[in-house]
């Protein structure tokens, strides 16, 4: 059996490498597709590799796909199933990152740290009113109760919001019940939010889903986080409504990676920006290099792997 890992140039590759030599010497780290043909029956990559049908014939031996993030949007699922290819992803590394970044960009906003900031630092002035108010009492609403929907979910409790979340599936009752949640439709759940997290896979359907009629049902003056995927947002949708609504908006992921940076979205008070990082911290990153060592380790010996992807 033969491995190959695909990592983009920009991650820094020597400590992967030496955790992965310690375990795997047979793998082959590579930093591009840049290759006519591989004979690798298993390929790990991550989701800044596209692995479109073209992509994956260099592979006319792949028996197992690892994706090496929570994302798989990048790989042409339907080959893989035409193909016979097993893909899994790794859901649990990064829920607790991403869940804290969320309540971040909540934070932000909620106690008008964007104003107080700018009014030391650029005006020297020392403000005796603003407009801070609390987390508890307002309602947050979760779009998507996956793993990281959860981890948001449980982390929000002590703060003291009511929590709405629409998902097409729905939690048990007595799962509901421990985390405080209100299973909504997605039309209540926009009209009723003071704050809206996306936590939803890019599909045909979730793909463009907030645009203008969506953004118009959402209250004026409310918090709208994306950590999800850009697709799902209409840029020039949500420009309007943090203008014309008074929308406030936490984004770290974008329709196109790197944006635009001459976008209008940049220079908007109202909104705050992370480079698609929300999930990456120094654990989440050891978490994910662990857990996707130890599938490829499962897949290898034998040992149905974990996270297998439906296709």
């Amino acid at each position: 059996m033969k491995f190959i890992t695909v990592l983009p140039e920009f991650i820094p590759s020597s400590t992967i490498r030496d955790t992965v030599n310690q375990i795997m010497p047979e793998m082959e780290i590579v930093n591009s597709l840049d290759f006519e043909k591989s004979d690798a029956d298993v390929l790990v990559a991550t989701t800044f590799t596209k692995l479109d049908r073209e992509q994956l014939k260099k592979f006319p031996n792949l028996k197992y796909l690892q994706i090496a993030s929570t994302g798989y949007d990048n790989v042409d699922l339907a080959y893989a199933k035409e193909k016979g290819v097993i893909v899994c992803n790794v859901p649990i590394a990064n829920k607790q990152s991403v869940a804290e970044h969320v309540i971040a960009f909540i934070l932000i906003f909620l106690k008008d740290m964007i104003f107080l900031n700018s009014e030391l630092k650029e005006r020297k002035n020392w403000p005796l009113l603003t407009g801070s108010r609390d987390l508890e009492g307002k309602t947050v609403g979760i779009l998507g109760m996956g793993m990281i929907g959860i981890q948001l979910a449980k982390r929000l409790i002590a703060f003291g919001p009511s929590l709405l979340y629409y998902d097409v599936r729905r939690l048990k009752p007595e799962e509901e019940e421990e985390l405080g949640l209100n299973h909504v439709s997605f039309d209540e759940l926009l009209s009723s939010s003071d704050i809206i997290s996306i936590h939803m896979p890019l599909t045909p359907i979730t793909r463009g889903l907030f645009n203008e009629e969506t953004f118009s049902k959402m209250k004026d003056g409310a918090i709208f986080i994306n950590t999800s995927r850009g697709e799902i947002v209409v840029e020039s949708a949500l420009i309007n409504a943090v203008k014309k609504k008074a929308i406030k908006a936490g984004i770290d992921v974008y329709e196109k990676e790197p944006p635009d940076f001459n976008s209008e979205l940049f220079k908007l008070d109202n909104v705050i920006c992370s480079p698609h990082i929300a999930g990456v911290t120094a654990e989440s990153q050891q978490r994910l290099l662990t857990e996707t060592i130890s599938n490829v380790l499962r897949y290898a010996q034998g040992i149905d792997p974990l996270y297998r992807v439906e296709l």
